[in-house]
């Protein structure tokens, strides 16, 4: 590192410069703090500068097992496992055999177990509150939510399986990003809604028009669809532990003409109120071993993609340090990017919970404090305003609101013309 960066980089601390012009490289997110103690951390100030040169090193992540849906006993085993029972009836799942839905829902009730498990040792204090749920219009999900916790103020860890019919409003934003939706005006009469009719008996013959007593089978110009994905954010009490938001998804559509879309979307995302540098290049390279298993160049996509994707566009600020984050992604084979996205998951747990622990006694000051709840103000913010899956939840009817606003912290702050001084001077909005 160039001493030219390492001046520039006591100047921020001082509040002379914006952080994002010492950590412009890595899309550093504008304004977070840097923290200013007797450890050995002045680089800390480059923050995620370093993460685009990561290489792969630590080795410690194994290749994950081909997810087969288990018989008997051992489908038995693995569901006694999760914080509670899957969305879909465990008899429909034995018999769906090697289907990707089936092995979707399988992994993410496993990966929501997993993650709550680990944030709960880590916490030593608080559990899980577990809410299982249904959807009038098909499906339901699954809410894990920790809160006033010794370590988390807020960690919600959610599964949703939900399928019906897309809204206009849905449809018209994947045709915003690319897709290529086929409707049209009458689905027809009497005629099954494709296949989910059978996986999802509540689906179909769905609907009954009362005009001249006919009997309609699905809603005019609309597409049927099923979804799933497990989605958090963890909020930490100590402003010195990151916040996380990780989402892991799958989808289906079928269009009007009988063909049927699917494509994976997800990722992960660390958002510091202080910049660690040992905690950025953990952070990061952890995922990179994770995408390296399947492409080396998945990672620097979706590194790229990420930065990009966490945008606060009216403040012209990126939200943190980055990670990965992909969407519409079938370039490659089921099973392909099956693997890629277990990969991507399992990770979770070993990319944030060595962070946690190594920070959650920190000392922090009433104005670090104050710090953290400003910087969730900009998270609320890009949630609310730009997040896709926030805009596509509260765009689908029957939607549960509480899952949806879960990622909201229990505690922000917005004030006008904010600035704390310090013995090294002032820094702020």
């Amino acid at each position: 590192m160039s001493l030219q960066v390492v001046l520039r980089a006591g100047r921020a601390v001082r509040g002379r410069l914006p952080l994002s012009s010492v950590c412009h490289g890595a899309r550093a997110v504008h304004g977070a703090a840097l923290r200013s103690t007797g450890r050995r951390s002045l680089l800390v100030a480059a923050g995620a500068a370093v993460t685009a040169g990561l290489v792969a090193g630590y080795g410690h992540l194994q290749r994950a097992d081909m997810a087969s849906v288990d018989h008997g006993e051992d489908l038995d085993r693995r569901v006694a496992a999760f914080m509670a029972p899957p969305v879909t009836e465990l008899e429909r799942l034995r018999r769906s055999g090697g289907d990707m839905k089936t092995r979707m829902e399988l992994l993410i009730m496993e990966t929501q177990a997993e993650v709550c498990r680990a944030l709960e040792e880590a916490d030593g204090g608080a559990g899980f509150t577990v809410d299982r749920w249904q959807r009038t219009e098909g499906g339901g999900g699954v809410s894990c939510v920790l809160q006033d916790g010794n370590v988390f103020e807020k960690a919600g860890v959610n599964v949703s399986v939900v399928y019906g019919y897309l809204s206009e409003e849905s449809i018209q934003q994947m045709r915003s990003r690319g897709k290529d939706l086929k409707t049209k005006d009458d689905w027809g009469h009497g005629q099954p809604v494709l296949g989910f009719g059978e996986e999802f008996p509540q689906m179909g013959p769905h609907r009954t028009s009362i005009a001249d007593g006919a009997v309609e089978t699905g809603p005019r110009g609309k597409l049927p669809f099923c979804a799933m994905g497990v989605s958090s954010v963890i909020h930490p009490k100590n402003p010195h532990v990151p916040t996380i938001h990780f989402n892991y998804r799958y989808f289906e559509i079928e269009e009007a003409d009988g063909n049927k879309q699917w494509w994976f979307g997800g990722g992960t995302d660390l958002t510091p109120t202080y910049l660690n540098l040992e905690d950025v290049v953990h952070f990061h390279q952890t995922l990179r071993e994770a995408c390296d298993q399947h492409n080396p160049g998945f990672y620097p996509k979706f590194k790229k993609w990420c930065d990009d994707y966490f945008f606060i566009k009216h403040r012209g600020e990126r939200r943190g340090v980055g990670g990965i984050f992909f969407d519409d992604l079938d370039s490659l084979s089921k099973d392909k990017l099956f693997q890629f996205v277990k990969s991507c998951a399992k990770a979770v747990v070993p990319c944030y919970v060595p962070i946690v622990n190594k920070h959650k006694n920190d000392s922090f000051s009433p104005e670090e404090k104050m710090w953290q709840q400003l910087r969730r103000g900009r998270y609320v913010e890009f949630n609310l305003v730009y997040d896709r899956g926030t805009k596509f939840g509260l765009a689908t009817p029957g939607s549960r609101i509480e899952s949806i606003l879960m990622s909201l912290p229990l505690t922000a702050r917005y004030v006008l013309y904010y600035c704390t001084f310090s013995k090294k001077g002032a820094f702020g909005m």
